[in-house]
């Protein structure tokens, strides 16, 4: 029998604001209880949106790591577990984006872009599996991949290889993890107005010698559902594949990003 979202303990990587924290919003919406998780120079933020969503009636816990670290990435998964008595989905959320180009970069830079959001969402993915194959009961492992993980952007290599990386380590967790009944699938956003998108409009509006904005708006006119996306989006997306709806679904890298690339 497929577990119910109202017995859900969810636990979502860099959730203070942005993509995270609206997809934490969603799923308190839909029921599941959670553990929320950002660096802790996000301390105060994260805490915040803690407050906020407690207003749903949902057990809301925080736990500060680094998605990068090995040990702080164990503690965090113990900490939900000791809070909340079990852990069903775990959404490997935390990412960074940087915009350099591939003869300018340097090595630091690779390694920081690749060791947050690929690295990371390995750690994240195998300490989660560690503990639902101990519970014994399943699980849902969510990941952010990008639209960039089909259709890489010049200035983002790094950024691109790290979303290739993270579909790849899906469809490979997914064959692993199957007969454990755990599902492993990545959500895909496209042009989304965070924070992070607003860095990189800036910085390929530097490069391509553009005003500001007009980067982001380039990118933007092959969105074929005519704007650019909000965080809500995505956690809509989420929102279905952290439910039993989802639960014939594996290896899966989805996009939600208004039509501009088709899978």
């Amino acid at each position: 029998m497929a577990r119910t979202v109202e017995s859900s303990v969810a636990l979502v990587t860099g959730s203070a604001r942005g993509i995270g924290k609206a997809i934490a919003a969603r799923l308190a919406e839909d029921g599941h209880d959670l553990a929320l998780n950002d660096i802790p120079a996000n301390a105060d933020l994260l805490e915040a949106t803690a407050e906020e969503l407690r207003s749903t009636g949902r057990k809301i816990t925080t736990v500060l790591a680094e998605a990068s670290k090995p040990a702080e990435v164990s503690a965090m998964v113990e900490s939900t577990v000791a809070e909340h008595g079990e852990l069903n989905v775990m959404v490997a959320n935390a990412g960074i984006a940087r915009v350099t180009s591939l003869l300018e970069m340097e090595a630091d830079e690779w390694d920081q872009v690749l060791s947050v959001n690929l690295r990371g969402a390995f750690l994240s993915y195998q300490a989660a599996a560690k503990q639902m194959i101990a519970q014994g009961k399943g699980g849902k492992i969510l990941g952010a991949a990008s639209i960039v993980a089909f259709r890489p952007f010049a200035l983002l290599a790094h950024y691109s290889a790290s979303k290739w990386g993270v579909r790849g380590l899906t469809q490979a967790a997914a064959m692993e993890w199957a007969k454990h009944g755990i599902t492993v699938n990545a959500y895909c956003p496209g042009i989304v107005g965070t924070d992070m998108w607003d860095l990189i409009d800036k910085k390929l509006s530097e490069e391509e010698g553009l005003q500001r904005g007009e980067a982001l708006k380039k990118y933007s006119e092959s969105i074929l559902m005519g704007r650019v996306s909000v965080p809500e989006d995505v956690a809509k997306l989420v929102s279905f594949l952290a439910s039993p709806d989802s639960d014939y679904m594996t290896g899966q890298s989805i996009m939600v990003d208004g039509g501009i690339q088709f899978s």
